[in-house]
């Protein structure tokens, strides 16, 4: 059967339809290159910091338990916020075994600075100071106001001479202070005592107890006394008194003793 001149036509075109839609189907099907990844708008990152190497701290320093600033390098204070009385010139054979009851009443340790010849004359009296839980000191054998500017080998032979007589008085008595006659330190007395194992000690308050002016009574005397120790004594600090020959001192720290002990922890050092 022969077909017709159009008809022929129209099956050539449906043909080459075909032809067309199999080859976009084949396109389709076909996968397509990976696509390139678009830059990054982005600046890139700086390499990471180093951390800096921490610091090593610095060794912890303990405070000083005092500091020596008196003269010649003597302790002035107790170091701490606590208190330190002090009586010199003893033992006195009336006012020390005063001093050492009225200490016992109120619970307070002291320091006692003794005359090497008041204790070869009284060395009962050092033992009740030392039974009593109080602190020794040497005062010089005869509270001689030069001994610092005597020579290394006198001032030495006159420290031991005192701590010879207390220890006789009271054996294995330790005796860690020393404290000039005045106040009178220098560098050379200093020195010695620290080769005979003693502190040089001064002081931050000193009421004048010993100065008796002329016309003064006994009751302006203990006044002024009382008047003074409260004034000036703060928190670290060494008061100065004494009980040799000044009944008047006793009688003072009856009332010094309790207002002392209400505002501060008193020391024997």
């Amino acid at each position: 059967m022969r077909l017709s001149r159009s008809k022929k036509l129209v099956l050539l075109g449906v043909a080459l339809v075909m032809v067309g839609l199999a080859g976009r189907a084949s396109a389709d099907e076909t996968p397509s290159a990976a696509p390139s990844p678009a830059p990054s708008s982005a600046a890139p990152l700086p390499p990471a910091a180093k951390k800096p190497k921490p610091k090593p701290k610095p060794a912890t320093v303990k405070p000083a338990a005092h500091k020596p600033s008196g003269p010649a390098g003597s302790r002035m204070t107790t170091g701490s916020k606590a208190v330190a009385l002090t009586f010199d010139d003893g033992p006195d054979p009336a006012q020390t075994p005063k001093i050492l009851k009225l200490l016992a009443q109120n619970h307070t340790k002291a320091t006692f600075c003794l005359v090497g010849k008041n204790v070869q004359k009284h060395p009962e009296l050092v033992r009740k100071i030392v039974a009593g839980g109080h602190t020794l000191c040497n005062h010089t054998w005869s509270h001689d106001l030069k001994l610092g500017k005597k020579s290394p080998a006198k001032i030495k032979a006159d420290l031991a001479r005192t701590n010879a007589a207390i220890r006789k008085a009271a054996p294995n008595a330790k005796i860690k202070y020393f404290r000039a006659p005045g106040g009178n330190f220098t560098p050379g007395v200093v020195a010695v005592a620290k080769q005979l194992g003693m502190t040089s000690l001064y002081w931050r308050v000193d009421p004048r107890d010993w100065d008796h002016p002329k016309g003064e009574t006994h009751a302006q005397h203990r006044a002024r006394v009382i008047a003074r120790v409260e004034r000036n004594t703060h928190a670290g600090a060494i008061v100065l008194s004494h009980d040799y020959a000044q009944p008047d001192t006793i009688a003072a720290y009856r009332t010094l003793l309790p207002w002392l002990r209400k505002r501060y922890k008193l020391v024997g050092l």
